[in-house]
């Protein structure tokens, strides 16, 4: 294998481990987001045949994995605060159609509806939204998601699964978009004035990040090292010359 293409093969080593240290960066910057879920990157071989009709190996970074374990449940003493326990998502109405979070941090609007921080209105189990006739009544929230506003009126929130967590789509605010169908949750877990807390582990996201910026300084004195050997080659093959 020739200098140059060694040089390819660490520049592209160079180029994964830099996607990784943001996909690093980010998780630790998300460390405190409620319900955010750590992500990291997945590499594979690429085998490349030379004109030589050797092969070269490169690294590429083909997708992401994201770690769906609960993070941590805290108490806020918040009504409309409520943590989903084990799988499940809530259903929340965009400009962009429905979407989903485990974001749940709530409030409710001027008119009363309960919508996300973002103002987005989170829908009940028919897909429709929930808008309280009193706003300053106290909301009781059952474990199965019934919210009880007063006498007569009741709704349940929609909570929803998903054959595959992994193929949903992360987009702003903590919520996702997906392609599949969404299946209903018939038996949600939803604690009332708690949030789930990021799943991110600080330790462990920064012993990554040391890992990672050691193995770019390795890769960094590799290609130095195959450069300087490079021009020591051109410089004596010019003195033959």
């Amino acid at each position: 294998m020739g200098i140059e293409n060694a040089i390819l093969i660490g520049l592209s080593r160079q180029v994964a481990l830099r996607s990784q240290m943001d996909m690093i960066a980010n998780n630790i910057a998300n460390m405190n987001t409620t319900g955010y879920k750590s992500r990291q990157l997945l590499f594979r071989e690429v085998l490349v045949e030379t004109a030589q009709g050797d092969q070269m190996s490169y690294v590429e970074g083909y997708g992401t994995l994201r770690d769906t374990s609960e993070g941590p449940i805290k108490p806020t003493g918040n009504p409309l605060d409520v943590a989903v326990s084990g799988r499940g998502y809530l259903v929340v109405e965009t400009e962009d159609g429905e979407q989903y979070t485990r974001n749940g941090h709530l409030r409710l609007d001027d008119e009363g509806v309960l919508v996300t921080q973002a103002g987005d209105p989170v829908l009940d189990v028919d897909g429709r939204i929930i808008e309280i006739e009193d706003p300053g009544i106290e909301l009781l929230i059952a474990k199965d998601g019934t919210i009880t506003a007063g006498p007569g009126e009741q709704f349940r929130l929609g909570v929803v699964n998903f054959d595959n967590e992994q193929a949903l789509k992360p987009v702003a605010n903590g919520l996702y978009k997906s392609d599949q169908d969404p299946e209903p949750n018939e038996d949600p877990a939803i604690l009332q004035g708690k949030l789930e807390q990021s799943n991110v582990q600080p330790i462990v996201q920064m012993t990554q990040m040391i890992d990672v910026q050691r193995a770019y300084e390795a890769m960094q004195k590799m290609i130095s090292k195959d450069d300087d050997l490079q021009k020591d080659a051109i410089q004596r093959l010019g003195a033959v010359a």
